[in-house]
C-alpha cells in the first residue's frame, strides 16, 4: 500500500494542477478566437447552446462545464456583481427588450449561484460564469440572435480599459473528428457545455469541485430584446408600399398633417366635406364675382334705340274715291308716298310715243346730275343732229334751229326734248351719254327693270318707234322718280321755252301751269294715239302732296287736245279727294328711348301731326332717329328723332324730344345684363 502523500506535497500539487488547466484554457481560447467571433458573439456577452452535458472523450463521462470567465479582482474586494444573463440558445427567439440593468440582475441569481455564495468558508467559491462563448455551428446551424447594444456605462468602461467584473473567455473549439472517443463523436455541437477554469487560486480554499452545469434558459418573465432599434413615438413612420421598402405615394394633405402631429384625421362626414368645399370654393367664387362686376361695369353700353308707342297706322273712313276716267285707253293715278287713288283700263303694254323721252331725260340727269338753275356742260351739235332736223317735213318733232359746229348746254338740250319734244336732240343726248344710241337704249331697259317697270320695253330714245311700249302704271312709277329731280321739274313745269337762237317753243302739255300741274310729257303717234304723263301738287295739312298720273291710248282727234282735257279732269278730281286728319297732338307721348338695359325714357311730338289721304286709305306712322346717333344721357327737351306719317314727297315729318332727362343705365343694370 502506497503511503499517503504528505500534506505539503498535496498542497503543492493542487496549485500546479490549477496552473495547467489555466494554460490549457487560454491556449484553447486563443486558437478558437476567430471561429468563436464568426459564430455570433455580441459586444457584451457570448451565447451558449443548451442540451446534454458533453461527455468526455476519454472516459465517456459527462464533462464539467468549462468556466469562461472569473473575477479579476482580488479576494479582499467586495464580491462582483452577478454576471450578465446567458444568451438565448439557438432554438429560442431573441429577446424583445434590452437586458436588464446590472442592479436588476443581482436579484435574479440562479439557485446554483446562491448555493455557491452560501458555501462554508475555507472552500473555494464556485462562482457562476459571466459569459459563455458560442461554438460555431456545423452544417449551417442557426446563428444566435444579436445581443442588445451596450449601454453607455458599459461602452465607457470598455473604452477606459478599466477592470471588468469578469473576463470573457471563448469556449475551446470542439475536438477534431477522429480524435474524440466513440461516445464523443456521437455528440452534437448543440450539446457542448462550457468548463469553468479558475484564473486565480485561493491558498485557503479547498480543492475545486466539479462545476455545476448552469442552465442557459432565460428566466421567466424577462422581456425579450427588440428585434430592431426602438423608434421615437413622436416621429410617425412614413407610408410604405406592399414590399415595405419604398413609400406607397404622396400622402393627402390631411393625412400628412395627421402624421406630423401624431393625430389621426377626423372621420369623413358629409358636414366636414361640405365645410371643406365651402372653404375651397368661396375665395374662387368671390374672385370670379369681382372680375365679373368689373367687366360688366366697363363694357361698352349698347346704342339706345327709339321705339314707337303710338299707333303704327291711321285709316281714313269712307269708300274709295271714283275718278272721271275716259271711255277708252288706260289710266293710273297715285299720290307719291301714300298710294294709288284709282286706275282704269287693262294695264297692258301699248305704244307710248314721245312719253318715252321721260326715260331719256331721267337717264341723262342720272348720269350727269344738274343742279337747279345751272346750264350744265356744253354739248357739240354733230352732223347727225343737223341732218335729223330736216325730218320735220316727215311729221317729226325736231329742233330745226341747230347748225353744224354749234354747242348747246345740257339744260337747253333737255328743254328741247321735254317741251317741243325734239327727236333729233333726244338722239343727240343718247350718243353724247353712251357713245351710241344702241348702248343708251340698253341702259334705258336696265333702268326700267330697276324701277319695277315690268311691262315696259324701249327700242329708241325718242319713242317714235311703235315697238317702244309700256303701261300707265309703269309710267307712273317712272314719273314719281323723275319728279324727285328738281332740275327736271324746273323744265317740265314751264309752259314754253326759248332756244339759243331766240325762238320760243310752246309746251304741248297744256295742263301747266294751271291747277298745280308741273309736267311731265306728252306723246302722240297715229298708232299710239294721244298719251300724257302728268303730275300736279296740292298743299294740304301742312304738306305738299305730289299727284302723278298717266292716261294712254286716246284716239279721239285732235288726240293731243283730247288727252289733255281728260287728264285735267282726272288731276282736279284727285286733288279734291285729298283730305287731312290730326292723328297726334303736340306734347303727346309717341315713343320712348330704350337704353338697351331695360331703361326707357318717353319722347313727345313737338307739334300736331296730320295725316293726309283719302277715303279708305290707311297710312303708316313710323318713328326714327332722323339719321342722328342717340345719346346715352341728355336733358329733357333734347330732340332725338322724328315722327313720320306716310312716305315719299308728301310724307308728314314732326320732330320728337325727350319728355324727361335721359340717364345712363344704373350700375345694377350693367351688372345684370346678359347680352
Amino acid at each position: 500500500m502506497t503511503p499517503a502523500p504528505k500534506p505539503e506535497a498535496k498542497a503543492a500539487a493542487e496549485p500546479a494542477a490549477g496552473d495547467d488547466r489555466l494554460k490549457a484554457a487560454v491556449a484553447a481560447w486563443v486558437a478558437n478566437a476567430e471561429d468563436a467571433e464568426g459564430a455570433g458573439d455580441t459586444a457584451g456577452t457570448d451565447g451558449v447552446q443548451t442540451g446534454k452535458p458533453r461527455e468526455s472523450a476519454k472516459s465517456g463521462k459527462p464533462e464539467e462545464p468549462a468556466r469562461s470567465a472569473v473575477s479579476a479582482k482580488s479576494t479582499d474586494e467586495p464580491a462582483a456583481k452577478p454576471a450578465a444573463k446567458a444568451a438565448p440558445t439557438s432554438d429560442e427567439k431573441p429577446a424583445d427588450k434590452p437586458a436588464a440593468e446590472p442592479d436588476e440582475k443581482s436579484d435574479e441569481k440562479s439557485g446554483e449561484e446562491k448555493k455557491a455564495a452560501d458555501a462554508p468558508a475555507g472552500k473555494p467559491a464556485d462562482r457562476p460564469t459571466a459569459a459563455f462563448g458560442v461554438v460555431k455551428p456545423k452544417n449551417g446551424a442557426a446563428k444566435p440572435a444579436e445581443a442588445p447594444a451596450k449601454k453607455p456605462a458599459d461602452q465607457a468602461a470598455d473604452k477606459s480599459g478599466g477592470d471588468q467584473p469578469t473576463a470573457l473567455l471563448k469556449a475551446p473549439a470542439a475536438p477534431a473528428a477522429g480524435k474524440a472517443g466513440s461516445k464523443g463523436t456521437a455528440d452534437s455541437d448543440s450539446e457542448r457545455t462550457s468548463q469553468f477554469v479558475p484564473l486565480k487560486s485561493d491558498a485557503a480554499a479547498a480543492p475545486a469541485k466539479p462545476a455545476i452545469p448552469i442552465s442557459v434558459t432565460p428566466p421567466t418573465g424577462v422581456p425579450k430584446a427588440p428585434a430592431e432599434a426602438e423608434r421615437t413615438k413622436q416621429t410617425p413612420l412614413p407610408p410604405q408600399s406592399a414590399a415595405g421598402a419604398e413609400p406607397a405615394g404622396p400622402a393627402a394633405p390631411l393625412d400628412l398633417l395627421a402624421q406630423l402631429t401624431n393625430t389621426p384625421p377626423p372621420p369623413e362626414t358629409p358636414v366636414r366635406t361640405a365645410v371643406r368645399r365651402v372653404k375651397i370654393w368661396t375665395p374662387l367664387v368671390a374672385l370670379l364675382l369681382i372680375v365679373f362686376c368689373v367687366v360688366q361695369a366697363f363694357r361698352p353700353l349698347p346704342d339706345p334705340t327709339l321705339k314707337l308707342t303710338a299707333s303704327k297706322s291711321y285709316a281714313f273712313d269712307g269708300a274709295k274715291p271714283s275718278l272721271p276716267w275716259p271711255t277708252e285707253g288706260q289710266g293710273y293715278v297715285e299720290v307719291s308716298g301714300l298710294g294709288t287713288i284709282g286706275s282704269f283700263g287693262e294695264q297692258k303694254p301699248v305704244p307710248i310715243g314721245s312719253v318715252a323721252k321721260t326715260m331719256t331725260a331721267y337717264m341723262v340727269l342720272k348720269n350727269h346730275p344738274l343742279k337747279q338753275g345751272e346750264n350744265g356742260p356744253m354739248i357739240d351739235i354733230d352732223a347727225k343732229a343737223v341732218s335729223d332736223a330736216g325730218k320735220e317735213s316727215e311729221g317729226e318733232s325736231v329742233l330745226n334751229t341747230v347748225k353744224p359746229g354749234q354747242k348747246i348746254s345740257l339744260r337747253d338740250a333737255l328743254s328741247a326734248v321735254m317741251i317741243p319734244s325734239a327727236n333729233n336732240i333726244a338722239r343727240l343726248l343718247a350718243r353724247w351719254d353712251s357713245q351710241s344710241e344702241e348702248a343708251f337704249i340698253k341702259k334705258m331697259n336696265v333702268t326700267a327693270k330697276e324701277l319695277g317697270m315690268k311691262n315696259t320695253t324701249y327700242t329708241d330714245a325718242s319713242g317714235l318707234m311703235e315697238t317702244t311700249v309700256s303701261t300707265a302704271e309703269d309710267q307712273v312709277k317712272l314719273g314719281k322718280k323723275a319728279m324727285e329731280i328738281p332740275a327736271l321739274v324746273a323744265i317740265t313745269k314751264l309752259p314754253s321755252w326759248k332756244d339759243p337762237s331766240g325762238t320760243t317753243h310752246r309746251n304741248y302739255n297744256t295742263l301747266v301751269p294751271f291747277d298745280g300741274a308741273i309736267g311731265i310729257k306728252t306723246g302722240s303717234t297715229t298708232k299710239a294715239g294721244g298719251n300724257l304723263l302728268f303730275a300736279g301738287q296740292k298743299e294740304i295739312g301742312g304738306t305738299t302732296q305730289l299727284i302723278v298720273a298717266a292716261v294712254l291710248g286716246q284716239h279721239k282727234a285732235p288726240i293731243i287736245d283730247t288727252v289733255n282735257a281728260v287728264s285735267k279732269k282726272v288731276l282736279i278730281a284727285a286733288q279734291g279727294e285729298l283730305r287731312d286728319h290730326k292723328v297726334v297732338k303736340k306734347g303727346d307721348v309717341v315713343g320712348r328711348v330704350d337704353d338697351g338695359l331695360g331703361g326707357t325714357t318717353p319722347v313727345v311730338a313737338t307739334k300736331d301731326v296730320t295725316a293726309v289721304g283719302w277715303s279708305g286709305l290707311t297710312v303708316n306712322i313710323t318713328l326714327n332717329d332722323a339719321g342722328r346717333k342717340l345719346p346715352h344721357s341728355a336733358k329733357a327737351g333734347t330732340e332725338v328723332g322724328q315722327l313720320t306719317v306716310g312716305s315719299g314727297p308728301g310724307q308728314v315729318r314732326v320732330p320728337v324730344t325727350l319728355k324727361k332727362d335721359l340717364a345712363e343705365p344704373s350700375f345694377g343694370s350693367k351688372l345684370t345684363r346678359l347680352g
